[in-house]
């Protein structure tokens, strides 16, 4: 079923992508919704703000004593029954998973979000409509590096009681499939997937909340959703309803009449997607891994997720982060991947030839960074006469290595880097942590430590045998052109 979503021309103006850059970002301006809480039932205005660097996504109860703040953390959550729920310091947050959503889908680092209530307005039940307004106000780029995990080993969940699998395996992108499955002849076994967080907007943030009839009935009966209607949730009916029942939800509804597709849907509601369903089960998968508390790389596979598996699944992660910090610089690789400069591209760009050229391909290449692989063999030349016996690569020639994909970055902006070499001028801060042997795989990474110069490449380095640090250096280099030698 196509997409039934429009936007605010306003909205339309200040459409985003999220940024694969490398900086973190905020918020351009303050924008303010509002709407009821789902489960409160209590009107509220939340305004979210722009934050400093590092500050991450923290909510606000404006309306207490002393205004307290409630980091967006794993370790915070106090309540998944009917949404995730955080709390610190006496102050508590209901319902926060689908603003989360939509701050991750649309590349926000910083955010501070005001509250004066104790429930994010459900508005229609998806993030569509915090998208829309954080595009209202635009997205701005800041000063500071955004650090984005990876993930080095597979990490695995499984609820017994629930049926719930949850596992992370390593992958260069932020990657989510989904999927769901209620024993239910109305939505059948559903899937639903993510392969870049840049899909996220259209293709995720819209899809709304969903529930069966009969937890509706139960919900109701309980008073546990005092703010909840048919225009922000999509109700299953998944059993035979009488007139009579449909005319009590009329009334609780307030609602001249309610109706029951032949497909199952309370209300004659139309599906934004025929896999909503599962699309906002990923959408909720996408929020409470927010609360992680940092950017990853992984592909999330779930099974019939829930919100209290979300966050058992984010405790897991945020643990092996703790544990595994050292990794966050390491690129992944996975050399099924083509490469953006094999090694004939490489000699074109490079003066450098045997023995000396000593980088094979280029796997990852922006304007501040550039991610290179040198594969170790024992038929290096250097292996004949350094350490007989017991081979082991020269330090001085990781350096080289590292020094010709520096090379790369520094001449990337050059339209025409065939006339021009580059030059060392200092090397620094250099440091040999592990031997680097005949079978090892070279993952050499250089970042601009400032924007180029008068053809002065300032560089930090770093060379990696899998997710061990071999290698770190600062390099200084120089762009020269032939002709002006």
């Amino acid at each position: 079923m196509n997409d039934i979503i429009t936007i605010s021309e306003q909205a339309k103006a200040h459409t985003l992508q999220p940024a694969n850059n490398q900086n973190q970002q905020t918020l351009k301006g303050s924008v303010t919704l509002q709407g009821v809480g789902l489960h409160t039932g209590k009107q509220v205005t939340m305004t979210m703000k722009p934050a400093n660097p590092g500050f991450g996504i923290r909510f606000q109860r404006v309306d207490l004593p002393d205004q307290p703040i409630v980091k967006a953390d794993c370790d915070y959550v106090v309540d998944t029954s009917r949404g995730t729920t955080i709390e610190y310091n006496g102050a508590r947050v209901n319902t926060v998973e689908h603003t989360l959503s939509a701050l991750v889908g649309l590349g926000v680092d910083n955010a501070l979000i005001e509250l004066d209530g104790p429930e994010v307005p459900i508005l229609d039940g998806s993030a569509r409509e915090f998208m829309e307004a954080i595009e209202s106000v635009g997205i701005e780029e800041q000063e500071a590096k955004r650090i984005v995990y990876s993930i080095d080993s597979n990490i695995h969940y499984y609820d017994p009681v629930k049926n719930v699998d949850m596992l992370a395996i390593p992958s260069a992108e932020y990657m989510i499939t989904t999927m769901i499955d209620f024993n239910s002849p109305v939505l059948g076994t559903q899937h639903a997937s993510l392969k870049n967080i840049s899909e996220f907007r259209d293709e995720i943030g819209p899809c709304r909340t969903f529930c069966f009839l009969h937890e509706l009935e139960y919900l109701l009966d309980n008073n546990l959703i005092k703010g909840g209607d048919v225009s922000n949730a999509i109700v299953v009916v998944d059993k035979v309803v009488s007139a009579e029942e449909l005319e009590r939800l009329a009334k609780v509804f307030n609602k001249q009449k309610i109706e029951v597709k032949q497909e199952g849907i309370l209300n004659n509601i139309q599906l934004r997607f025929t896999n909503e369903p599962a699309r906002h089960k990923l959408l909720d998968v996408v929020g409470d891994l927010a609360l992680v508390g940092h950017p990853i790389k992984a592909h999330i596979i779930a099974s019939r997720p829930g919100h209290a598996t979300n966050v058992e699944f984010a405790k897991k992660i945020k643990q092996y982060i703790k544990k595994n910090k050292h990794l966050s610089g390491v690129p992944h690789y996975d050399p099924n991947q083509p490469a953006i400069y094999d090694i004939s591209q490489i000699a074109k760009k490079l003066p450098h030839r045997y023995p000396f050229l000593l980088v094979d391909k280029i796997i990852e290449l922006s304007d501040n960074h550039v991610v290179g692989i040198k594969n170790v063999t024992f038929n290096e030349q250097f292996f004949q006469g350094h350490f007989p016996g017991n081979p082991v690569m020269p330090g001085v020639l990781q350096i080289e290595a590292l020094a010709q994909t520096g090379g790369i970055l520094a001449m990337n902006n050059i339209s025409d880097p065939e006339n021009y070499d580059t030059y060392f001028l200092k090397i620094d801060k250099v440091r040999f942590k592990q031997v680097v042997r005949p079978g090892d795989t070279l993952i050499l990474k250089l970042d601009l430590l400032s924007p180029i110069r008068r053809g002065i490449c300032e560089m930090r380095a770093a060379a990696y045998v899998g997710n061990k640090l071999a290698t770190e250096a600062e390099l200084v280099a120089q762009i020269i052109r032939k002709d002006k030698k």
